[in-house]
């Protein structure tokens, strides 16, 4: 891949983490194996590294999918960036075939990411948040074929002006409190757990909340109970317990390329049976081991009559006040109107994210990308928004797109399809601006490339 002298680019990845950094060794690859002009292309992330949930790289938390849906397999089961090849760069292919085990731990996944990652630094730029995208200034007539990009350095605090034909937006899911609770000290969410609790004396830790019914609730409250031997922990959950994951093959058929299709081209009963039928494969909902291992818990403490693992279930976090270097939860019974004070040394949220939404990025230039019926952004089955003529820059989502694209939009289920139907979008648009020559005997085509 190059990089134009000029800062003007084919495609612009806003964000690189597993979706963007997918999308750039689709572009690699695409390069390497057809006889076209290569794409330039640049990314932009405004963190200082890469990484990917760091914070949730609990010691023995595992993926929850399988190896094989990886970065590129699904798309290109050859290609060198696989978890396969991977393992066969680390020399740990035969021990890890040796685990009958698709599913590997979510620490080496990360690894693997990096890994990947370390192939394509060429392209992407650390410490740089693109702050906004706006049509070219000098823009009066015809449609706007490229969009210029504010990019500030989080670091100097200068800012840049580079111009792309195409973005890919990707900057991930916003994490989610209740309404009226702020984060502080000791009022966390799972998405900085790690962060938070490496910098917290753990002595110090006497009693402790997690707030959730999902996947990452069950693992913080089984971490916190493990390290924590002199602490109670207490679980407080909206349901009445968790719920099963649901990964039965039938059901995972969900997450399958073909299924995108069914639900973008399917009418409005149809996609409300893909929520409705199969949310449950990985909306708030655990993996069966997590939920036997702790029930095992309160089990033993009943019997032992030790108890330090407390849950509350039908019951949601009404407030958090400080008291003093605690925090008092005013915990609310779904069974009554009665509040509960549960006086912690630290709360955690495990209470999900918000979908991407490219609404404030986009600043002015979103009045040229048109909404449905229910004020929501029109996506092409090419994961492209959809304009109005006076821009035809190419402006794709990676994420925010489950009202066009169902469940997979954001997961890495089919992180390497999706990657790659991007790049072929961008690859068959740009052919269909190539000019070709009209006179007779002409050997080669004019391309209008950057």
């Amino acid at each position: 891949m190059i990089a134009c002298e000029n800062e003007y680019y084919d495609v612009v990845g806003i964000g690189f983490g597993p979706s963007n950094l997918s999308l750039s060794i689709s572009l690699e690859e695409h390069h390497a194996n057809v006889l076209t002009a290569p794409l330039s292309a640049a990314f932009f992330e405004r963190q200082p590294s890469f990484g990917w949930h760091r914070n949730m790289l609990l010691p023995s938390a595992t993926m929850q999918i399988s190896f094989l849906k990886d970065l590129v397999t699904f798309r290109n089961p050859v290609s060198r960036f696989s978890f396969v090849s991977f393992l066969h760069d680390q020399g740990r292919l035969a021990q890890f075939v040796n685990r009958k085990d698709f599913f590997p731990p979510r620490q080496e996944f990360h690894q693997y990411l990096e890994w990947a990652e370390s192939k394509m630094a060429n392209v992407v730029s650390y410490d740089s948040a693109v702050t906004g995208i706006r049509l070219p200034p000098d823009h009066t007539h015809g449609p706007a074929d490229h969009v210029r990009l504010d990019v500030r350095d989080t670091v100097g605090g200068g800012t840049r002006q580079i111009k792309a034909r195409n973005v890919v937006v990707s900057t991930g899911l916003q994490p989610r409190m209740p309404d009226g609770i702020t984060r502080d000290a000791a009022v966390w969410h799972s998405s900085e757990f790690l962060g938070r609790y490496g910098r917290t004396d753990p002595a110090k830790l006497r009693s402790v909340a997690v707030v959730g019914a999902g996947q990452s609730a069950a693992e913080i409250t089984k971490f916190l109970h493990e390290k924590l031997p002199h602490a109670q922990v207490h679980a407080i959950l909206p349901s009445y317990g968790y719920s099963v994951a649901d990964d039965t093959p039938f059901a995972n058929q969900v997450f399958d390329a073909e299924a995108v299709d069914d639900y973008h081209f399917g009418d409005g009963p149809a996609r409300d049976a893909f929520w409705r039928y199969h949310r449950n494969t990985n909306y708030g909902v655990v993996d069966d081991a997590d939920i036997r291992h702790l029930y095992q818990v309160v089990y033993d403490e009943d019997v032992t009559g030790v108890k330090r693992l407390h849950y509350s279930n039908l019951t949601k976090v009404d407030s958090v006040q400080k008291a003093g270097e605690r925090r008092r939860v005013q915990l609310r019974s779904l069974r009554g109107q009665d509040l509960k004070p549960l006086d912690v040394d630290v709360i955690v949220f495990a209470t999900g994210y918000d979908t991407m939404d490219p609404t404030a990025l986009l600043g002015d230039l979103d009045r040229h990308c048109l909404r449905d019926e229910s004020g929501r952004h029109r996506v092409t089955r090419d994961y492209r928004l959809v304009t109005t003529p006076e821009l035809a820059c190419g402006i794709y989502l990676q994420g925010g797109t489950e009202h066009t694209h169902g469940l997979t939009s954001s997961l890495l289920s089919n992180i390497a399809v999706r990657s790659g139907e991007i790049a072929d979008s961008i690859i068959q648009r740009r052919a269909e601006r190539e000019v070709v020559p009209v006179a007779a005997g002409t050997p080669t085509a004019v391309h209008e490339t950057l």
